[in-house]
C-alpha cells in the first residue's frame, strides 16, 4: 500500500486550523474539496487519509485536564496544581488544544519521566516484577549465544515458539449478516525462522499468504452472526534462530553497484525512507572520513543509541516523515529508530532493511521493530539501536550485527499490500503486528477490536 500521497501538503488554510486545533472545521473543508468534479486521485487520497489521521488523533489526546492530573497524582502524590499547570506552561507535558478543549496524550506520563529525570526523584517506585526477570532471562540467552558462536559466526537454533494470536472485535462494531476480514500477522520463513507451521486456527480456515511476502498474514472471512463479539485466532510453531558474528573489518568488500540487493536497498520509500537535505546532511557528518561500510553503519548505530531517547510516540498514521520527526525531536519507539537508521544507511549507500513482528521473551513478550544491513561478505546483518539503548553499556554492541532468538519475523518491508490486499486505508499503515480488520463499510480501527498475543509453548533447543 503506497504512501507515496504523502508528499502532498495540504492546503494551508487546513494546515491553520490543525495547528490552531479546529479538527471540526478543518475537517468540514477537507470534505468540501472531496465534492470537486475534479479531483485527482492522489489528492483524493491524501484528503481521506487525512480525515482518517484527525479521528486517530482525537483517539491518541483523550484524556481530560482532570484525568490527566488525577493519573500524575498516580504517580507524584505531592504534585501541587500550580506545579501541574507549570508544567504544561513550559511544554514538558504533552497537550494540545482540540476543538475548544485541552486534551492530554494517552501516553504522556511515559514520556514525561523518559524526558525529565529529575522528576523520578518524586515519583511514587511501580517496579514491574516481570521486567527484570524478563531482562535476566535475555542476558542469559545473549551469553548463551556467544558461547555457541565463539568457534563459528552465524545463526544457532535458539527454541521453538508454539503461538496463539487472537483477535475480538466488538460486538458493537458490527452488523448482523455483514463480512468481516481479519489480517493476522504470521511468520514468514526466513534466514531467522527456518521451519514454519500453522497448528490451528478459528472460526474458519485462512488463506496462508506465500512465505516470501513482505508483510506475512494469515487471512480471515466470516459472516458475523449477530451474537456477541467476533473472535478470530491462529496458533502456529517456528524454529526461532539467533545471529552472532565476530566481523573482521579488514575483510569487508566494496559493493557491487549493479547488483540487485545494492540497488534496491539504497533506494529511497517515500515517504518514511526519504533522502530529505536535512537527513542527507546528518549522515554525511557521522560518517564522514570512513569508507568501510561496516564501520559506517557502525557510527549510525552509535550515534542513534547516543543521541535518541525511546518513547512511546502516537500511532504511525500520524507521522508523514517519521525519521525527520526522530531527528528533530530526539526522540522515537523502536520502530522510528530502526527507519532512521535504515534512511542514514542508504543515504551512505549501505543496503538496509526493516524486520518486525515481535520479540517472543519467554516472561514478558511485546512488539518491536528492528533493521538489517548488508555488507560483503557477510550478507544480511542485525541492527537493533532501541534495544542496544536500554542495554548496559558492556551489552550494546550486542545489538550491532547481531540478534537474540526471542524474535518473530513477520514484516520485512514496510508499508507494502497485504496478500490478498487490503481494500481501505490500515490502521497502521507502515507496520503490521496487531493485525487489521474491516468490513465492507470500511477499516475498523483499534478501538473497535481487542487483540492477545500468547506463548503457548517454548522449547529450548
Amino acid at each position: 500500500m503506497s504512501l507515496r500521497f504523502l508528499r502532498l501538503k495540504m492546503p494551508k488554510e487546513i494546515e491553520r486550523l490543525e495547528e490552531l486545533g479546529k479538527f471540526h472545521e478543518a475537517e468540514r473543508l477537507i470534505k468540501e474539496l472531496l465534492k470537486r468534479s475534479q479531483i485527482r486521485l492522489e489528492e483524493r487520497d491524501r484528503f481521506y487519509f487525512e480525515l482518517m489521521r484527525l479521528q486517530v488523533l482525537r483517539g491518541e489526546y483523550s484524556l481530560n485536564f482532570n484525568e490527566a492530573l488525577k493519573k500524575f497524582k498516580e504517580e507524584v502524590p505531592d504534585i501541587t496544581l500550580d506545579e501541574f499547570n507549570e508544567l504544561i506552561r513550559k511544554g514538558k507535558i504533552d497537550c494540545r488544544e482540540i476543538d475548544g478543549k485541552t486534551m492530554f496524550f494517552k501516553n504522556f506520563i511515559y514520556n514525561f519521566f523518559k524526558l525529565n529525570k529529575d522528576w523520578k526523584k518524586r515519583r511514587v517506585k511501580r517496579e514491574d516484577p516481570l521486567r527484570e526477570k524478563a531482562r535476566k532471562a535475555l542476558f542469559k540467552h545473549q551469553d548463551r549465544i556467544v558461547e555457541l558462536t565463539k568457534d563459528v559466526g552465524g545463526y544457532v537454533s535458539c527454541a521453538k515458539f508454539r503461538i496463539r494470536h487472537t483477535i475480538r472485535i466488538k460486538a458493537s462494531a458490527l452488523s448482523r449478516g455483514e463480512e468481516v476480514k481479519v489480517w493476522i500477522p504470521i511468520p514468514r520463513r526466513c534466514e531467522l525462522h527456518p521451519e514454519v507451521k500453522i497448528m490451528a486456527y478459528h472460526p474458519v480456515k485462512p488463506y496462508i499468504a506465500h512465505e516470501e511476502i513482505p508483510q506475512r498474514t494469515a487471512y480471515f472471512e466470516a459472516d458475523y452472526n449477530g451474537k456477541g463479539d467476533m473472535t478470530f485466532w491462529i496458533e502456529y510453531e517456528y524454529v526461532a534462530r539467533a545471529y552472532y558474528r565476530r566481523v573482521k573489518t579488514d575483510y569487508v568488500r566494496p559493493y557491487d553497484e549493479e547488483s540487485d540487493i545494492y540497488i534496491r536497498y539504497t533506494s529511497e520509500q517515500e515517504p518514511h525512507i526519504a533522502f530529505t537535505p536535512h537527513l542527507e546532511e546528518l549522515a554525511r557528518e557521522i560518517v564522514k572520513g570512513e569508507n568501510n561500510p561496516y564501520l559506517k553503519a557502525k557510527r549510525i548505530f552509535d550515534w542513534i543509541v547516543k543521541n535518541i531517547t525511546y518513547n512511546l510516540p502516537y500511532e504511525y498514521i500520524v507521522y508523514d516523515n517519521i525519521p525527520e520527526y526522530v531527528v528533530r525531536d530526539r526522540r522515537g519507539d523502536c520502530g522510528m529508530q530502526a527507519l532512521l537508521f535504515i534512511t542514514l544507511c542508504r543515504i551512505a549507500g549501505i543496503p538496509a532493511r526493516w524486520q518486525s513482528g515481535w520479540y517472543m521473551n519467554p516472561i514478558k513478550p511485546g512488539m518491536h521493530d528492528w533493521g538489517q544491513f548488508y555488507v560483503e561478505p557477510y550478507g544480511w546483518m542485525y541492527a537493533d539501536p532501541s534495544f542496544a539503548g536500554s542495554m548496559p553499556r558492556e551489552r550494546k554492541d550486542f545489538y550491532f550485527g547481531n540478534i537474540d532468538g526471542f524474535r518473530m519475523v513477520a514484516n520485512n518491508d514496510i508499508a507494502t499490500q497485504f496478500d490478498p490486499p487490503k481494500r481501505y486505508f490500515r490502521s497502521d499503515p507502515v507496520d503490521n503486528q496487531r493485525g487489521e480488520v474491516e468490513t465492507e463499510a470500511g477499516n475498523l480501527y483499534y478501538d473497535k477490536w481487542d487483540f492477545e498475543v500468547e506463548i503457548h509453548r517454548h522449547d529450548m533447543m
